[in-house]
């Protein structure tokens, strides 16, 4: 057996051993979400990248349920802040007092000093408090009047928006959306899963979750997801997707008048880490094309920009990422 094949098998052997912890992580959130299966996979594959989620649905379908079982199945600290136009950055980051008896400042830390994160309707905060959060969700740290916090670890935002609603939003910046690994949208429960929620809370039969992961497991996951192995051609494939976002003449797709701007190249670091994560989830040590394709339109979604025209034929960054996928040789 060569060096690397050696090396495959040992990542591989120690995959399946995380893998069982995140099955289990994913059996027990099922005991209390009934359906939406795709999405509970993308927020667990998302926590063992180490990135952040976007959330995009109506009112009333689990999404808050979701993030706060997740937490609980974690055994981490949990924070819902719901966001209101009239929230300022002090709200949520912290700020500092003056102390009149010793005559000094002393600092309360906000509610972002938690693991797991719960923005619900990001898009209705002022973009000073979006800001704010920028810098916690990339340096995951937290300046406070000149002085810098260490946020907890594991630190991962779950952000939520609706979609029917546009009064008294603020759109979020780009700058701050690519922030975000995946953009997951959730869509009605199918009319069995809805039968099931209907019998589990309104009869009383309310489940807690237990707790069946520590926080130093879900750290020890995170890092082990970085080690696993990319081969060369994958990373190449990955490099070629999101350049087929920018240049897709290139790649013989027509869909240039729609593109404004193309994917960043934190996309392709969200794509190879999330493949990884998917690949962890799979009881794997290495990652196959499949992996890269399952995640590909949760990252790139929300990184496509429309020009009008595409906007006006009603043009989805999700049928231009079908078409991507398509063209784009798989290795």
């Amino acid at each position: 057996m060569t060096e690397p094949d050696e090396e495959i098998s040992q990542l591989t052997r120690q995959a399946k051993l995380f893998s069982a912890d995140l099955s289990a992580l994913r059996d027990e959130m099922k005991n209390v979400i009934v359906g939406q299966e795709a999405v509970i996979d993308r927020l667990i594959i998302a926590l063992c990248a180490d990135g952040h989620v976007l959330l995009e649905g109506v009112p009333g379908i689990a999404k808050t349920l979701m993030i706060r079982t997740l937490s609980q199945c974690i055994d981490c600290s949990f924070v819902r802040l719901q966001f209101t136009p009239d929230l300022l950055p002090a709200d949520i980051m912290g700020t500092k007092i003056y102390n009149q008896k010793d005559a000094s400042f002393s600092t309360i830390k906000g509610p972002v000093f938690a693991h797991f994160v719960l923005a619900d309707e990001i898009n209705r905060a002022p973009p000073k408090v979006q800001s704010a959060l920028l810098e916690a969700m990339q340096e995951k740290q937290v300046t406070i009047q000149g002085e810098t916090h260490q946020l907890a670890r594991p630190f991962f935002v779950l952000a939520t928006q609706n979609p029917i609603e546009s009064e008294g939003t603020y759109p979020l910046p780009e700058a701050q959306v690519d922030r975000f690994m995946f953009k997951v949208l959730i869509t009605y429960p199918a009319k069995e899963d809805e039968v099931l929620i209907l019998d589990r809370f309104t009869e009383g039969t309310t489940v807690i979750p237990k707790k069946v992961m520590s926080t130093e497991k879900i750290l020890d996951i995170q890092s082990f997801t970085r080690s696993l192995y990319a081969d060369a051609s994958i990373k190449r494939y990955v490099t070629e997707l999101v350049d087929a976002t920018r240049r897709p003449a290139a790649y013989a797709i027509d869909t240039a008048r729609y593109v404004g701007y193309g994917a960043s190249p934190r996309a392709s670091i969200s794509l190879i880490l999330g493949a990884k994560a998917r690949a962890l989830m799979a009881c794997r040590g290495f990652v196959l094309p499949e992996d890269v394709k399952a995640v590909a339109h949760d990252v790139l979604r929300h990184r496509i920009i429309l020009t009008y025209e595409g906007e006006a034929e009603g043009v989805t960054p999700d049928a231009i990422i079908d078409s991507i996928l398509r063209n784009v040789k798989v290795p």
